[in-house]
């Protein structure tokens, strides 16, 4: 049985921001009237996920309305977060399917029937106009912060822009499935659109809640959504790590019926110097690294088969 950790952060009422304005539950465009990119944030892609909550209720108390273009805050599966349990808070990650694993054209024009396709399939019309996306989530691990950007230049140099969290990771996505930020234009390295992922702590650790806040801040700062005023007199950190890119070569997805073992307590972002070195079982069959200087990311105590266990990359310039 593995020990339930600390539950540091209190889930918020997104009850208010149900109708919106979009016609779409939970989904609300602002427009300045102006000339700019259409920006959004997305929360609660994953259910229990508070710290995307947390910031985008943030968002909306502070009546935050976009300098120009547009700006559209949104909480994704609010389904599965109106299940959420702090005594059983890993149950509500999804409904039927992890929704951010439906975000190809196949499956969103497929005939497959769950609470996620159907929410995918909701949110597809805004999310086809939206030119700048975050995507807010967290981690079960007590993982360092990390900015997920995607396999392309574009979205490499939109998260050193960003300046936060301290690692990038660069990344193909999931043979479980595509993710929204890979979705469409996102994923089309000729086009301007562009998206990142934000892994913002632990999912109850306070701290995640923090670097989320901070994280939205530059992101609208950056986009031009918001004045540098108001992102630095907000900022919950003001200060700037030199940042560090991971460039992934794959993930190992789990064979299994059941959860990867581990040979060692890794958390991420260690560098595991030499090839073959045993991480771990997947059933029966030994886990070794590919190759010398292998960096560990995200690696997870829960997922099954079909799910990644860790991804391997290396540490670039």
């Amino acid at each position: 049985m593995i020990e339930l950790p600390p539950i540091e952060l209190e889930s918020v009422d997104i009850e208010p921001y149900r109708k919106g304005n979009t016609g779409v539950p939970f989904l609300t465009t602002f427009d300045s009237g102006k000339d700019g990119p259409h920006v959004m944030i997305m929360a609660l892609t994953h259910g229990n996920e508070l710290c995307g909550a947390i910031s985008v209720d943030w968002l909306f108390k502070q009546d935050v309305r976009p300098l120009s273009g547009k700006l559209t805050l949104g909480f994704s599966n609010w389904r599965a977060y109106q299940s959420f349990d702090p005594q059983n808070p890993f149950t509500s990650r999804f409904v039927d399917e992890d929704i951010n694993r439906v975000w190809d054209v196949a499956t969103l024009e497929g005939d497959r029937i769950t609470a996620e396709t159907e929410r995918a399939r909701e949110l597809r019309p805004v999310i086809d106009t939206v030119d700048m996306l975050l995507d807010i989530h967290s981690m079960t691990t007590f993982c360092p912060p990390l900015m997920i950007c995607g396999p392309l230049q574009k979205g490499r140099d939109l998260a050193s822009a960003i300046g936060i969290p301290e690692y990038i990771v660069s990344d193909k996505g999931h043979e479980a499935g595509k993710r929204m930020r890979d979705y469409g234009a996102f994923g089309i390295p000729s086009l301007g659109q562009n998206a990142l992922l934000a892994e913002c702590g632990q999912h109850w650790e306070k701290a995640a809640a923090d670097v989320a806040h901070d994280i939205q801040l530059r992101f609208l700062g950056y986009c031009g959504s918001v004045a540098d005023e108001f992102v630095n007199s907000n900022l919950c950190n003001t200060s700037l790590l030199h940042q560090k890119m991971v460039e992934v070569s794959g993930p190992y997805t789990i064979k299994a019926n059941q959860p990867f073992k581990w040979k060692n307590e890794y958390t991420g972002f260690e560098v595991i110097e030499n090839a073959g070195t045993l991480l771990g079982w997947d059933g029966d069959l030994e886990i070794k690294t590919p190759y010398d200087n292998c960096v560990l990311i995200m690696p997870n105590k829960l997922k099954g088969r079909g799910h990644s266990a860790v991804r391997f990359g290396r540490f670039i310039h």
